[in-house]
């Protein structure tokens, strides 16, 4: 089998702050972007990798969830324990700098990780935790 990653989905409840958040700060171009208001699609990914994107959507867009789910996801967003992402980068110190400088919400500085990997995370506007691992 030859398989590969093409679209991941975290879900936004803002997408003018989410669409500033993955273009302005983390640096991703916009593929697309559908909808209206707080029903849009927006599809972002790395520049120069076409291959891999994100599509942030909205959580009220899927009609095969309760009411009840709609609004346990919507706590879980608040809290930050809904989705997250793991991104990796070659120079972490500069991407930490460059993400707090920006304002992104810090959860953790870079870290040597017990398992081997040093890493820091940010919660996106969607309190998405956003992990970013030093490629080395």
């Amino acid at each position: 089998m030859d398989i590969t990653i093409h679209t991941c989905v975290l879900l936004h409840d803002d997408p003018e702050a989410s669409l500033a958040f993955y273009r302005d700060t983390l640096g991703f171009e916009v593929r697309k972007d559908v909808g209206t208001g707080t029903m849009r699609w927006i599809t972002v990914g790395p520049a120069g990798r076409p291959g891999t994107s994100i599509l942030l959507a909205p959580p009220a867009a899927d009609p095969g969830i309760t009411e009840e789910e709609r609004r346990t996801v919507a706590e879980m967003m608040a809290k930050g324990t809904y989705g997250w992402l793991l991104l990796a980068t070659k120079d972490l110190d500069g991407t930490f700098e460059k993400l707090q400088a920006d304002d992104a919400e810090v959860i953790q500085e870079p870290t040597e990780q017990p398992y081997g990997v040093r890493d820091c995370a940010f919660r996106d506007p969607a309190g998405n935790q956003i992990r970013i691992q030093e490629v080395r």
